[in-house]
């Protein structure tokens, strides 16, 4: 983190650079700010070390005022542009003392930050705090830091032009964050200025910032060199889908702009359903391929190599662009495209009863493969049945608000239902079906959400409760729920609150570790992500995200009762029905 100090003998420059960024504009005219448009014209030489720190520092001073100086706060100033104007002069610097004093004349540029009485310092009670430290480092001039300091004590309040809180829920809304779509491969500067963005907002506005396997406030220097190095669209990309996969969030990905990187995947998919069950890649389902070739394939067959190559491998070089909570989903996101070519057909080796074969597998485009499908099959029948007199199944794939006092006539006096949630809920019945199951109302989740006014601290909210009296709810012995790592966001959230039931037992595989309201984000050049926007705790605090819900007792898929057409889980399931042998809920909250 360094910064820019000016000599004498820049001083007239110096004087022309402060004129250039001390043009105010006020929020409606700010759209009037022309200047850059058609590019930034910043370009960058070889990088060594002493101007990637640089850059670093410029980007966390940058984000710093974005989100806590009052003019910006304001809208007063187009925050891009401010960037250009500034960047030009700041790569001339060549000691940090020079850097340090261009920053600080910079930052007075945007005028005398008034004091403020209504600031509240960060809650010693809060979940998660600003990390500022890098204001303190030794690598900066106290002068610089104590302006920073004076900037945070007296920082924006209120209404703010870049960031607001979603009412009732709280997940942050970035706005006026311009996209430039029309600039698929941004130049060098607004491909910075995407490092930069993104890395503050998940600085300050990420409510699982640290939770992340990499410290996150060293992935701004080690990014800075992959962004402006990107030597076109497709590489912009692949940068940009590396960082947003080191926040670990299943709800962040890359959309957007001309999806070279889904170029590069091709248009060509298999008519085979896969899956890793046992860490292997097995078929468990056959589509009607138009030319009925799959028949070389059966149900139960684990592809060992594609095109030559070990499957074990191929995923290897997948992972980086495939973001993922944790490795059970970024491994069933990586099944949706691990056939994909931008080739017709593909060769592969297969394991069958212990012997293995090779074959040509024919590839079509997804629209010519009947039944095609990534995550489940479509269902078109009832939400529920009867399994068998004591057992009622649901299934909330396809549920409705209508189904639900069917259901409660009907399986009120069961023995046991089963509710199956490895899908993603087709309707919000969390508390309708939950406060049918629970009889034992509880609080079953604890969130937290950002301080508009402090950004960075993240503070609890009131807990939220499920279940009825005895009167109104389910009369039977037994709950069971399945979940597995296509389980994710409300099918997580909906699990939650069902296991807050002392009937409920949850059996399955570890889920998609991403919970909390979608909060959506733009980059430059047309790319659009998202993060989890508020956090999602259980009552004691620990944590959903990444971990996902955790069942009471695991059961997994298993290669042989793929082989047989058998659901493992259910039949789990239905098996602790009928032997009203559960294990203890150790879990509950």
């Amino acid at each position: 983190m360094k910064q820019l100090y000016f000599t004498l003998i820049l001083l007239f420059t110096f004087l022309n650079i402060t004129a250039q960024s001390n043009h105010h504009v006020d929020p409606e005219t700010l759209n009037r700010d022309t200047e850059f448009d058609k590019g930034s014209a910043i370009t960058f030489n070889t990088l060594d070390e002493n101007q990637i720190k640089n850059l670093e520092l410029l980007g966390r001073v940058w984000g710093f005022l974005k989100y806590y100086h009052p003019e910006t706060g304001k809208g007063n100033y187009n925050w891009d542009y401010e960037l250009f104007r500034f960047l030009p002069e700041y790569q001339k610097v060549t000691t940090t003392t020079e850097r340090d004093k261009l920053l600080l004349s910079w930052i007075d540029s945007y005028g005398k930050v008034k004091h403020c009485r209504k600031c509240e310092p960060t809650s010693e009670d809060s979940h998660l705090k600003p990390d500022l430290e890098w204001i303190t480092a030794t690598n900066i001039s106290k002068s610089l830091s104590e302006k920073l300091l004076y900037i945070q004590t007296n920082r924006h309040q209120g209404e703010h032009y870049y960031i607001a809180m979603k009412p009732g829920v709280g997940n942050p809304e970035f706005k006026n964050e311009a996209i430039y779509e029309d600039m698929p491969y941004p130049d060098a500067g607004f491909r910075l200025l995407s490092l930069f963005r993104y890395w503050n907002i998940i600085n300050y506005y990420f409510p699982y910032r640290h939770l992340t396997d990499k410290d996150w406030d060293t992935c701004l220097a080690e990014y800075i060199p992959k962004f402006i190095n990107a030597k076109n669209e497709l590489e912009y990309e692949l940068a940009a889908i590396q960082i947003i996969g080191d926040i670990k969030d299943t709800h962040a990905n890359l959309w957007g702009g001309n999806n070279k990187i889904q170029e590069q995947r091709g248009d060509y998919y298999a008519p085979i359903h896969v899956k890793f069950i046992e860490n292997k890649l097995v078929v468990d389902d056959l589509f009607n391929d138009p030319e009925n070739k799959t028949s070389e394939l059966k149900i139960g067959d684990i592809i060992t190599h594609i095109n030559g190559k070990h499957t074990d491998d191929v995923v290897k070089d997948m992972n980086p662009y495939y973001p993922a909570s944790n490795q059970p989903t970024r491994l069933r996101d990586i099944s949706f495209n691990i056939l994909r070519s931008k080739e017709n057909s593909i060769e592969l080796k297969i394991e069958r009863a212990g012997k293995t074969s090779n074959l040509k597998l024919d590839l079509y485009k997804k629209e010519n493969i009947e039944g095609y499908y990534s995550w489940y099959k479509k269902r078109t029948e009832k939400s529920f049945k009867k399994l068998n007199n004591d057992i009622g199944y649901i299934t909330l794939q396809n549920i409705t608000n209508e189904d639900i006092d069917s259901i409660k006539e009907e399986f009120q006096n069961l023995k046991g239902i089963i509710v199956d949630i490895r899908n993603y809920p087709s309707t919000f019945v969390l508390f309708e079906l939950g406060n049918f199951l629970n009889n034992n109302r509880a609080d079953f989740v604890k969130f937290t959400k950002g301080n508009l006014n402090n950004p960075g601290e993240f503070n609890y909210k009131d807990n939220l409760k499920v279940g009825l009296s005895k009167s109104w709810s389910y009369k039977g012995q037994k709950v069971i729920v399945l979940v597995n790592e296509i389980s994710q966001s409300q099918a997580e959230y909906t699990a939650m609150a069902f296991r807050a039931g002392d009937k409920t037992t949850i059996i399955g595989s570890t889920t998609a570790g991403a919970d909390g309201n979608i909060s959506a984000i733009f980059l430059p050049g047309g790319l659009r992500t998202a993060i989890s926007g508020i956090g999602i705790l259980y009552p004691d605090g620990s944590e959903t995200q990444r971990v996902g819900i955790v069942p009471d007792i695991e059961v997994k898929p298993t290669i042989e009762g793929i082989k047989n057409r058998r659901d493992e889980v259910l039949e789990k399931a239905i098996q602790l029905i009928e032997k009203q042998t559960i294990t203890p809920n150790l879990t509950k909250n």
